[in-house]
């Protein structure tokens, strides 16, 4: 099983993001390359008219002439962005109680999710490809954290993630806390469809095995 990229905090996040502004730049030469063609073929409009020089339009009547105004283009990444901020608006009061599996571990699925699904990331079926380790981060810093880096694993097509909340035991009476805010924000990402406690072997109760939906760049497996 390949070895998952270790992400700490909103600093590793930089290989995610970095995919993603690849993609804003090859748009960016797209504009500009539209740009360019329609400022030659303004060139060649007026190369034309130079050409023939002055026309005396024929009269004509009863002509409608269209006088809408050009609507200029909508921002849409920037209405895509403001919708990407709702989405990782994620409450810490959120009531989870009725959404978790009633087991030791606390495991979830969304809807449409077979039971079969949580059973096969228990057993490591599923390749973890990329981790994000919350340790040391107090609780804004981790949800901004955890909400970018669900939203850019899932926009990169990654399938299985790991999440590392620790333990607990630097806690004052070693109450894992953010371990219990990290389930709720989880599954108030659309993008999440189930997560276990991980094995030992990969953290045991101090992490989560997370199952994302596929985008239309995962692979199938």
């Amino acid at each position: 099983m390949k070895r998952a990229t270790r992400i700490h905090g909103l600093h590793g996040l930089k290989p995610l993001a970095k995919e993603i502004q690849q993609r804003h730049a090859q748009q960016l030469a797209l504009r500009q390359a539209q740009e360019a063609a329609a400022r030659q073929a303004e060139r060649e409009r007026n190369l034309f008219a130079l050409t023939v020089g002055a026309v005396t339009p024929l009269p004509v009547k009863n002509i409608y002439q269209n006088k809408t105004k050009n609507i200029p283009p909508e921002p849409l990444q920037l209405h895509i962005d403001e919708q990407n901020v709702l989405r990782e608006a994620m409450s810490d009061e959120f009531d989870i109680s009725t959404l978790l599996e009633v087991d030791a571990d606390l495991s979830y699925r969304g809807p449409g999710i077979g039971p079969d699904v949580l059973r096969k990331l228990r057993s490591g079926q599923w390749s973890i490809q990329r981790q994000l380790d919350l340790h040391g981060l107090r609780t804004d810093e981790a949800r901004e954290a955890l909400g970018q880096f669900i939203r850019l694993a899932h926009r990169t097509g990654l399938r299985c993630v790991r999440i590392i909340h620790g333990k607990g035991l630097g806690s004052p009476g070693k109450v894992p806390v953010l371990k219990g805010k990290v389930l709720r924000w989880l599954v108030q990402k659309r993008e999440v469809q189930a997560f276990v406690q991980a094995r030992p072997a990969d953290g045991g109760a101090g992490a989560l095995i997370v199952l994302l939906q596929p985008s239309h760049r995962s692979h199938r497996r």
